[in-house]
């Protein structure tokens, strides 16, 4: 017999009109809360342009404006609810404080810019708060200018925030009996997604950090290539891929060419290096390319076409994407299935897409047969959601690091298990006394312990750490654990109560086996690419969204699997993919849909504004560029709005990592390290106020609080040093 859903008999009231509260409210969904979507007749905008997508899998009330009975439904139900989402900067009608607060009711709340900030209630869009974070000015190609992405994404990853932030709300509630509200800014999550451009800032801080294209700033050939009949993507990481490539291209005396023998030598000439790669590539299919490239261990992918879903056969084979009928089955429509691939709890894919209003008598029924819920108390809980689990962490670059941070500022004790020479992004550049700032902002607050598993020493002191352990998250290749012992099945043998969540490119269920998945190929993969563009040529975004969306994508499963151990005991297996994630990231232009608005880029006097208007025919006449080009970047995007376009200046990283708003949020905070130095890290973009996340301090160096550690947990020590120090 199956277990019930993680939430199930949880109520959630979706009545924000953001993308983000119906992300938000399609993941509690999927983990088995009963969501409510009020659609009030005259909603047009937001999620409603997506209607299909958002309501999949949820329940519908129609509600008409200006009828009290209409009014003290939608009053009751919210009272009903255990969970509320609301996005007040929208329907400042519809704003938690417009409800008597209850004492056991989560209130998550998702605005452009968040309470205290220097916007508060600025209803700003996607596309503003992407131009305002530095997003749009890192994307596009170095000598254009910035790239609009069409898809929702900083929403996206508002809306996935916003759901762990319920779940460790809810977790909160069970332990104390309170709720709380949740304060979720599009703002804070776009800036927090800044963090591979912010380390040369805080290096120096008049750095140049802009538009690379699909290349990559530390490996060449990286890029883009069109075949015969689409465009590929390839990336070689090392000289010997590269060597590799030559013998592809039959031009094996390049790899021995002192103009392209190293990284960096091909980095100086990466035009001449891509130019010997596209005369091969344009004379070959894509299959072709992948066949070639990939039976030689070349990262590789096609940029996935979207033709009303992402055709791509990984995405096939995992049921990543499926038709559910729409409109009393007259109508089948594309929707994602739940990219939360667990074992014992899986989510729940959306079997129907309800017209408006069809579940009003079901829901009337649910609100009448509950009893009210008490007033809320002044009491604040003095509990971290996470507080008393433990977690081990073998992770790198960013995926399993980054999730497992958001654990750590959860409460969660997370150990990082490192091999003995450290994490390969420990001493990444630009760096200060050895260690580099992107690992320090992705791997503050927890403790490091340096484990050699080609040992047996390595291998027997992870076995006991599993053992004494609540979750283990990993993004190696898949099966790279299984090789030391470490199965699925063994797992659960040394600990039934372990959650174990292995993120990974293609996921463990996968056609791809062994295939290397860099961000930029999940990307290409997924749909992303195909749907953002300069010109003609398909880019990826500035940000890593991929591997930021593998993250946060593990942060829900993980709490929604935690929820589940609470009920039956047992932990469970998490098979996570980015590329499911990343597809998931591109649904509201699925099934030919052209609602969503439109954006374009203007040159002012002193650089770009992003202008956005609704509909197919977009901003095009918002103003001929000869006027805006009189206009500073200010002066412009006033302008626009006055006129009733949706308008910002676009932002370098530079002036983000500046900005009003970035001060005003505390994004970033200092900590200082053993020897006095001082440290930037980034706030939690989880904001729940009556359990703040807490970012508190430096990872110390490798291997520092091993014994400590192995001494706490009465693990058994090591016969060597090797296994532990790296000695």
């Amino acid at each position: 017999m199956m277990p019930c859903a993680p939430l199930s008999g949880v109520v959630v009231a979706e009545s924000g009109d953001r993308i983000g509260a119906g992300v938000c409210g399609s993941l509690l969904a999927q983990l088995g809360a009963t969501v409510i979507v009020p659609e009030w007749s005259d909603a047009h905008a937001g999620k409603h342009r997506h209607r299909a997508q958002m309501v999949a899998g949820k329940k519908s009330i129609g509600l008409r404006r200006g009828e009290a009975s209409e009014q003290a439904l939608l009053d009751r139900l919210v009272e009903r609810s255990d969970v509320l989402i609301t996005s007040s900067d929208l329907d400042p009608a519809a704003r938690p404080r417009a409800w008597p607060r209850a004492a056991t009711r989560v209130e998550c709340d998702i605005t452009a810019f968040g309470e205290g900030g220097v916007s508060p209630g600025a209803p700003f869009s996607d596309a503003q708060i992407q131009a305002l974070s530095g997003i749009l000015d890192t994307t596009g190609m170095p000598d254009g200018p910035p790239t609009p992405i069409r898809l929702p994404i900083v929403e996206f990853m508002t809306g996935v925030y916003a759901a762990a932030a319920c779940l460790a709300a809810l977790r909160v509630r069970k332990q104390t009996g309170e709720g709380q509200t949740i304060d979720m800014a599009l703002y804070d999550c776009a800036f927090a997604a800044m963090a591979t451009f912010l380390p040369r800032l805080f290096e120096n801080s008049e750095a140049r950090v802009g538009r690379v294209g699909n290349r990559h700033a530390m490996a060449s050939p990286w890029n883009v290539y069109q075949a015969s009949d689409g465009w590929v993507l390839i990336c070689a990481a090392s000289d010997d891929q590269w060597r590799r490539i030559c013998g592809v291209l039959s031009r094996t005396e390049l790899a021995d060419d002192p103009r392209y023998r190293r990284v960096a030598d091909r980095l100086a000439r990466h035009a001449e290096v891509d130019g010997f790669l596209q005369v091969w590539v344009g004379e070959n299919t894509i299959e072709r390319c992948i066949e070639v490239l990939g039976s030689i261990g070349i990262p590789c992918g096609p940029v996935t076409k979207v033709e009303g879903c992402p055709r791509e056969a990984n995405l096939d084979h995992r049921g990543a994407i499926r038709r559910v009928a729409v409109r009393g089955g007259a109508e089948t429509l594309f929707v994602p299935a739940s990219p939360l691939r667990m074992s014992l709890t899986p989510g729940l894919s959306p079997e129907r897409i309800p017209e408006r209003d069809e579940d009003r008598v079901e829901i009337t029924a649910l609100i009448e047969a509950a009893p009210g819920t008490a007033p809320r108390v002044a009491s604040r809980p003095d509990v971290l959601p996470l507080q008393g689990l433990r977690v081990i962490e073998i992770g790198h670059y960013t995926t399993a690091p980054l999730g497992a941070r958001h654990l750590a500022n959860l409460g969660a004790d997370v150990i990082k298990i490192e091999p003995p020479e450290g994490e390969a992004v420990r001493n990444w550049p630009p760096a200060q006394n050895g260690t580099g700032y992107f690992f320090a902002l992705t791997n503050a607050d927890k403790r490091t312990l340096a484990l050699d598993l080609a040992s047996q020493d390595g291998v027997d002191v992870l076995k006991q750490l599993i053992a004494r352990s609540d979750v283990l998250i990993e993004n190696l290749k898949p099966g790279a654990l299984a090789k030391r012992g470490f199965s699925t099945e063994a797992m659960a043998r040394i600990n039934p109560r372990l959650i174990y969540c292995a993120v990974s490119g293609f996921g463990a269920d996968t056609i791809y086996s062994g295939r290397p998945a860099y961000d930029t190929v999940i990307q290409a993969m997924s749909g992303f690419m195909d749907l953002t563009r300069a010109g003609d040529v398909p880019v990826k975004s500035g940000i890593s969204s991929a591997d930021l969306m593998g993250a946060e994508m593990a942060v829900v499963a993980i709490l929604g699997a935690v929820e589940a151990r609470d009920q039956t005991g047992l932990g469970q297996a998490i098979d996570l993919s980015m590329q499911d994630a990343g597809s998931w990231l591109t649904m509201p232009l699925w099934n030919g849909d052209e609602s969503a608005p439109h954006s374009r880029v203007l040159q002012a006097s002193d650089g770009f504004v992003m202008v956005e208007d609704d509909g197919p025919a977009g901003p095009e006449g918002a103003m001929p560029p000869d006027r805006a080009a009189k206009f500073t970047r200010g002066e412009l995007a006033n302008v626009l709005r006055d006129a009733g376009h949706r308008a910002a200046p676009i932002l370098s990283a530079v002036e983000a990592l500046a900005s009003d708003q970035t001060r005003a949020r505390n994004l970033v905070f200092y900590a200082k390290d053993e020897t006095g130095d001082e440290w930037p890290l980034l706030a939690s973009p989880l904001r729940l106020e009556g359990t703040p996340p807490v970012a508190r301090e430096l990872m110390r160096p490798l291997g520092s609080d091993g014994d400590a550690i192995l001494a706490e947990l009465e693990v058994k020590e090591p016969t060597t040093k090797t296994a532990r120090q790296g000695a």
